[in-house]
């Protein structure tokens, strides 16, 4: 027998929907989904379900397809179907099959579920699910969101069956021989999530008969947990974050009083796209020069004497890459506009390997003069640098106008700074003439840019 009592209690409890609502029910034929498309039946609950055949396990696809119509016209209610292009997809967006997968089933089901007019989207995802999505969540670097994982209710996204183990749902689907079919990829070790499932979790229950109780415990305390910096973060931002006429002023002073510092200044300007990196870069930078920006894909924060100043871009197109912070130990990272290779040699090494000739999209810097993270950023107004062989400041727009930069390329141009807020090098143009090699010199510098993706290097 089902358990019909406890499925309607978790319902109730977290109170996921009510009887009056139509649900729409995400089936793909396996046995979590079977059982709760039987179980809403069961329940008397109005419902419908939907399936997606990525086109990616050729007749295993078409297998399911057939499997989740005719249980469907079983259970006697609404089927629908949607065809993916999902390699295509994946491609074109330049994410894994897994993601792309994602993407395109999430989107089709909010669609259908408006059109449809269903209230919410139920998914069979149970507590093994939630166990797995908290490990992975770990292994890839989470904040406390991840620590709690799948949640019950998350908008129009509900799960049902988050009060049933794997364990407890196979043991239900044999007891009642219902039909469901299987997913050879579950059985691959390919995928990450599949790894945590075949060979972390049975580990882990050797140690802890009862982790599924243990876990669901520890989800519900991060959630709690993640209510609580919530209204910490809610009280916190109205005092730190002031709006004035120039934009919204944070208190250096105040930022630097924070504890813990970098957690609490992510949360707060994590609304205005600022990703943690960027925040402890921003961080770093508190008692550097004034005049330092940091750019989200939305926002500009900039270091003034006394604030920060916080405020939106009006010009997305022409300032949309953020400030990518450049730090000594970087081995790798990212760039649209090319590649930048980047090795620091002893200057005798450098003496023995390397001739100067004029070539503007490489440049040779005193190493001890670097103050770490370099900021690589478009143009912005004020700036100003002594392009090499000359002892004055001169203006960039002025330099670009000398140089007969077109107008339209004016933004695309790479700014090169040093963490002092000096910049080192118009890349493809110039390098500042503070930074060349003198013969007091220890250490080079040696920076390419080329028409790729970056790759940085450090080589002693």
């Amino acid at each position: 027998m089902l358990p019909l009592q406890n499925f309607k209690d978790y319902i109730s409890q977290n109170a996921l929907f009510t009887v009056n609502d139509r649900i729409l029910l995400a089936v793909s034929g396996g046995r979590d989904s079977v059982l709760m498309a039987h179980l809403f039946k069961l329940s008397g609950y109005d419902f419908g379900i939907a399936h997606c055949n990525f086109n990616l396990r050729g007749e295993e696809s078409v297998r399911d397809e057939h499997f989740v119509k005719m249980l469907s016209a079983t259970l006697d209610v609404p089927f629908y179907v949607q065809h993916f292009r999902t390699k295509e997809y994946a491609a074109g967006h330049k994410v894994s099959i897994q993601m792309a997968a994602r993407d395109l089933r999430y989107q089709w089901f909010e669609e259908l579920r408006s059109k449809e007019e269903y209230a919410f989207i139920a998914l069979a995802q149970h507590q093994d699910d939630a166990i797995e999505t908290v490990l992975l969540n770990l292994t890839r670097g989470t904040g406390i969101a991840g620590l709690h994982g799948i949640l019950p209710k998350r908008g129009h996204l509900i799960r049902p069956l988050l009060f049933l183990s794997r364990t407890a749902i196979n043991e239900l689907m044999e007891r009642e021989h219902l039909d469901y079919v299987e997913d050879s990829s579950n059985l691959s070790t390919n995928y990450a999530r599949n790894k945590i499932r075949l060979k972390v979790l049975p580990r882990l229950k050797e140690i802890n008969g009862n982790l599924e109780v243990t876990f669901q415990h520890n989800i519900q305390r991060f959630a709690d947990t993640e209510l609580v910096l919530q209204k910490v973060v809610a009280d916190l931002s109205q005092k730190l974050l002031i709006k004035k006429q120039d934009g919204i002023h944070l208190s250096i002073a105040e930022v630097k009083s924070l504890s813990p510092q970098k957690l609490l200044l992510f949360e707060v300007l994590k609304p205005y796209g600022f990703t943690e990196h960027l925040v402890a870069d921003v961080l770093q930078a508190l008692d550097k020069q004034s005049g330092i920006s940091f750019f989200s894909t939305s926002h500009q924060l900039t270091l003034d004497r006394e604030d920060l100043i916080l405020v939106a871009l009006k010009n997305k197109d022409a300032m949309s890459r953020q400030h990518l912070m450049i730090h000594a130990q970087d081995l790798i990272t990212a760039l649209p506009e090319g590649e930048l290779t980047m090795v620091t040699l002893s200057k005798s090494k450098f003496e023995e390997t390397h001739s100067f000739k004029k070539d503007h999209f490489e440049a040779y810097l005193d190493a001890e003069k670097l103050i770490y993270p370099l900021v690589l950023r478009n143009r912005q107004n004020g700036d100003k640098f002594k392009p090499i062989g000359m002892s004055n400041f001169k203006k960039l727009s002025d330099f670009f106008i000398d140089e007969k930069v077109p107008v339209t390329r004016k933004d695309d141009i790479p700014i090169l700074v040093n963490g002092n807020g000096e910049i080192i090098w118009v890349m493809g143009l110039r390098q500042d003439n503070r930074y060349k090699i003198s013969p007091a010199t220890k250490n080079v510098t040696i920076l390419t840019f080329r028409n790729l993706h970056i790759t940085i290097s450090k080589q002693s």
